[in-house]
C-alpha cells in the first residue's frame, strides 16, 4: 500500500466559514466536489501556495456531537489492502461497515480503538 496523500480533513456544520477562515490564510479552493454520495455534502479541496493542503466538508451535520471534528484524510493506492491493513489493527467503520464506492473514488470513514479517525480514499483512475 502506498500513501498518495496526506492531510487535514475538516468536517463542519460551518463549512463555508472554515473556508473563509483558510482562504485568509492564503489558502485556495483546487477542487469542489458537490452533492457527495447523492447526500447534499460538498467536500472543498484547498491548497496554499507552499503545497499544504486542507479539505473541508459540509458533512458536520452527520456527526454525534455538536462540534466541528478533524480527520486525517489518507489516499492509497489500493483501498482494500489499506482497509484490511486499519482493520486488522482495530479500527472501525462508525457507519454501518459502510463504503462509499462512488464513480471516481471509494473511501470510508473509520475509528481508531484510541478515537481519533480516518478517512481512507482510493481515487479511481478508470472503471474496468
Amino acid at each position: 500500500m502506498k500513501i498518495t496523500a496526506f492531510n487535514p480533513l475538516i468536517c463542519s456544520r460551518h463549512a463555508e466559514d472554515t473556508v473563509k477562515l483558510f482562504e485568509a490564510l492564503g489558502f485556495e479552493i483546487t477542487h469542489t466536489k458537490e452533492n457527495f454520495n447523492g447526500e447534499g455534502i460538498t467536500d472543498f479541496r484547498m491548497k496554499d501556495a507552499n503545497g499544504f493542503h486542507v479539505d473541508v466538508t459540509t458533512a458536520g451535520h452527520k456527526l454525534p456531537t455538536p462540534n466541528d471534528q478533524t480527520v486525517i484524510r489518507i489516499n492509497v493506492d489500493d483501498f482494500d489492502e489499506a482497509l484490511k491493513f486499519f482493520t486488522d489493527r482495530g479500527f472501525i467503520c462508525p457507519l454501518d461497515d459502510q463504503v462509499l464506492d462512488g464513480t471516481s473514488s471509494k473511501d470510508a470513514i473509520l475509528l481508531a480503538p484510541s478515537g481519533f479517525a480516518i478517512r481512507l480514499i482510493h481515487h479511481i483512475k478508470e472503471r474496468d
